[in-house]
C-alpha cells in the first residue's frame, strides 16, 4: 500500500469543507489541516466532516492568509493543499506554498491571478512543487468537459473547431423577487457580472463585455434557462486554445428574468467600486451599498440547490460537422447536506490535490488543460457518482466557422 498524503484546506467555507471530505474519503490521507482565520469555523468543519466519514481524520487550525510566515508554518509539512480563499490572496499564498516546498490547487476566478502564479513557474519548479490553479465548478469542471470534448472529437478522427460550455448553479425552488441564492460570496457572483469574458472568437483571444449576449437553452424535465456572458469562467483555455480553436467561449445560466434585472444594475453603476461622492463628506462604493443591500435576500444558510452544466464541441471530419454534447446536473445531497455547488467545486479541487499527492502531475504551476488528462480525470469525477451524459450529432459543416 502506498505512503498515506499529508493534505491542508486553506478556508473552512462552504466549498473548503466539502473539498476537505472528498480528500478525507478518497485522498488516502494521513492526515488533512482544515485553516482559517476564524478558528472556531475550521473546527465546526472538521467535526463535520469527521463525522460524515466516521473517523478523526480532520484536524481545525487557526491562520490569517495574510500572514505570510504563518502560512509557510502551516504549510511545511504538507504534501499539497486546497487554497479555498478569495482570489486576491492567492498570489501570496502560492509564494507561501513554494517556500513551504508544498504543492497547491485553488479556486480561483480571476484570469490575471491565474497568468501571475503562471509566471512562478521556474519557482516551483526548483521547488519541486505543483501548482494548478482555477479548480472549482466554473471555472474548473466546466473546463474539463471543455477539453474532453476536444480530446473525444480528436479521438474520433475530427478537427476540433467549436467549444461552447454553459453553467449555472441555481435553488431548486427560486424564491421570489430574484429567482436566485447565492451559495458562495456575493462578491463572487458581482465579479462575475462586472468587467469582461476572455473568449476565443474567429481563433483570437477576445475580449467580450459581461451581461451581453443572452440566449435560452432547455433542459429534459427541467425547462428553459437563460444564459448570459460573465467573466473569469473561461480561465486561461482561450490562450492554450488559440489558433487551433474558432470558438472558446462560456456563459452563466440563470432563471429566466435573472438576466434584465441584473444588467440593468450594472447599467446603472451599482457594480463600480471606485468611491462615489453623494455630498460634501459623504462617499460611498456603490458596489459595497449593492452588496449590503442584496445580500441578505439572496444568501442562505442552507441552498437546496441544482447544478447545470452542458458543454458542445464540434469538429469536422469527411465534409460533416461531428457534434459532442454533454450534459450534467447535480442536486443537492441530503444524506452529506453537501450542495450540487458545493460538490462540484470543492470536490474538483480536491480531484486535482489527490492527482497531484500521487505524482501524476509533474512539479511547474500548470493550466488546468495542461496538468492531466481530461479524461483521466472524469474517470475520478464519475466514481464519486456524478451523472454525465453524451450525445454525438453529425450534421453538414457548411455553418462551421
Amino acid at each position: 500500500m502506498t505512503e498515506p498524503h499529508h493534505y491542508a484546506v486553506v478556508g473552512s467555507g462552504r466549498q473548503g469543507v466539502a473539498a476537505a471530505y472528498d480528500i478525507a474519503k478518497w485522498g488516502n490521507a494521513g492526515s488533512i489541516f482544515l485553516a482559517d482565520a476564524n478558528y472556531h469555523l475550521a473546527l465546526r468543519g472538521a467535526n463535520r466532516v469527521n463525522k460524515l466519514i466516521g473517523r478523526n481524520a480532520v484536524t481545525p487550525k487557526q491562520v490569517d492568509v495574510r500572514d505570510y510566515k504563518a502560512m509557510v508554518e502551516l504549510l511545511a509539512p504538507v504534501d499539497v493543499f486546497v487554497c479555498a480563499v478569495p482570489f486576491i490572496f492567492i498570489p501570496d499564498c502560492t509564494r507561501a506554498a513554494i517556500e513551504a516546498h508544498t504543492s497547491m490547487v485553488d479556486l480561483g476566478g480571476h484570469t490575471p491571478t491565474v497568468l501571475q502564479q503562471l509566471a512562478m513557474n521556474d519557482e516551483a519548479l526548483a521547488a519541486g512543487v505543483t501548482v494548478v490553479p482555477d479548480c472549482g465548478m466554473g471555472p474548473g469542471m466546466n473546463n474539463t468537459l471543455g477539453v474532453y470534448l476536444v480530446e473525444q472529437l480528436q479521438a474520433r478522427g475530427a478537427t476540433p473547431r467549436e467549444v461552447r460550455l454553459w453553467d449555472g448553479g441555481l435553488p431548486q425552488n427560486p424564491p421570489a423577487p430574484w429567482g436566485y441564492q447565492c451559495s458562495f460570496h456575493i462578491n463572487g457572483l458581482t465579479n462575475e457580472y462586472d468587467g469582461q469574458a476572455v473568449f476565443l472568437r474567429d481563433g483570437v483571444v477576445t475580449l467580450v463585455d459581461t451581461l451581453t449576449e443572452p440566449e435560452i437553452l432547455e433542459f429534459e424535465n427541467i425547462g428553459k434557462m437563460e444564459a448570459f456572458v460573465t467573466s473569469g469562467g473561461t480561465s486561461t483555455l482561450p490562450y492554450t486554445y488559440a489558433g487551433i480553436l474558432q470558438v472558446y467561449e462560456n456563459k452563466t445560466l440563470r432563471y429566466p428574468g435573472h438576466y434584465l434585472q441584473f444588467k440593468a444594475f450594472k447599467e446603472l453603476g451599482i457594480f463600480r467600486t471606485e468611491p462615489l461622492i453623494i455630498e460634501p463628506g459623504l462617499t460611498v462604493s456603490p458596489r459595497h451599498v449593492f452588496h449590503t443591500l442584496l445580500a441578505p435576500s439572496i444568501e442562505a444558510e442552507q441552498v437546496i440547490d441544482i447544478c447545470l452544466m452542458r458543454a458542445k464541441g464540434i469538429g469536422k471530419k469527411d465534409g460533416e460537422a461531428l457534434t459532442l454534447v454533454i450534459d450534467l446536473i447535480d442536486r443537492y445531497d441530503a444524506d452529506t447536506g453537501f450542495t450540487a455547488m458545493e460538490r462540484l467545486t470543492g470536490w474538483h479541487a480536491a480531484i486535482m490535490a489527490q492527482f497531484i499527492a500521487r505524482c501524476e502531475i509533474p512539479s511547474g504551476v500548470w493550466s488546468l488543460e495542461k496538468a492531466i488528462s481530461a479524461n483521466r480525470f472524469l474517470v475520478e469525477v464519475r466514481r464519486r457518482g456524478f451523472q454525465l451524459t453524451e450525445r454525438w450529432e453529425e450534421t453538414p459543416a457548411s455553418t462551421l466557422i
